[in-house]
């Protein structure tokens, strides 16, 4: 019991001092996270969106294979993804592998699926009503699709969140893809792997409290943010009443 007391204290002193190891491994997984989150968004939340409101055959086979992406191994998606980037691989000319870019590319197509089917059943659901309304007005389909989504912001935002979550706690892809080189492709998951292999619990355990503060600062900047636009909507509201 007492080494685990030690570590954890030595651990805060790692990250009070900002160990200059411990910012460099932090700063690039945060980096790649968000780089891979934002790209699943930019993909998954119109795929989502036309799956939810679209009517057009193959739909539901396309629903039924999303749903499945949902549970894929990270591993898998690192060896499809290794096969395909690797020097024998059909992109091995570019020389990704072990490389950033590696590690964004194999946790967008982790993401991805997480943030199209969250917000296929954030928009699936919503009343047509709304949709027809602002057509009859004059509403262009893009108008009444950025209305949907407006209605939909909350459950959209919780689909980027979730996506978010699943790639920065994820350890086999980048793990495969990136190498885990120190100073270049070393993420707080596959460092805090690393070295608790090694026997140093104290540097793992700072990346893990890091791994938490981020995941709890995110969360928390989203219901700060949920907040302020309800408060925002309801002075809307009452100025137009």
């Amino acid at each position: 019991m007492d080494y685990i007391v030690r570590a954890v204290i030595q651990a805060v002193q790692l990250i009070t001092s900002f160990d200059d190891s411990v910012i460099s491994i932090a700063s690039l997984s945060i980096r790649v996270s968000l780089t891979s989150t934002l790209i699943a968004s930019l993909i998954g939340i119109p795929i989502g969106f036309i799956l939810g409101t679209c009517k057009f055959r193959g739909r539901s086979l396309l629903t039924s294979i999303l749903n499945t992406l949902l549970s894929i191994p990270t591993v898998v998606v690192g060896l499809a993804v290794y096969s395909v980037i690797s020097r024998r691989g059909p992109l091995g000319e570019l020389g990704l592998l072990f490389t950033p870019t590696a590690i964004i590319i194999g946790q967008t197509i982790l993401a991805l699926p997480i943030i199209s089917a969250l917000t296929m059943n954030a928009t699936r659901d919503m009343d047509r009503v709304l949709w027809n309304t602002a057509v009859s007005l004059g509403s262009s389909r893009v108008q009444a699709a950025i209305l949907l989504l407006k209605h939909a912001r909350f459950a959209i935002v919780g689909a980027v969140i979730a996506g978010f979550g699943r790639v920065v706690a994820e350890v086999g892809a980048s793990m495969m893809l990136g190498g885990n080189i120190a100073n270049y492709t070393r993420t707080l998951t596959t460092a805090i792997s690393l070295e608790t292999s090694k026997g140093d619990f104290s540097f793992a355990i700072a990346l893990g409290i890091i791994l938490l503060l981020v995941s709890f600062s995110v969360n928390l900047g989203v219901y700060f943010f949920q907040q302020w636009t309800r408060r925002a909507s309801i002075k809307t509201g009452e100025r137009y009443s």
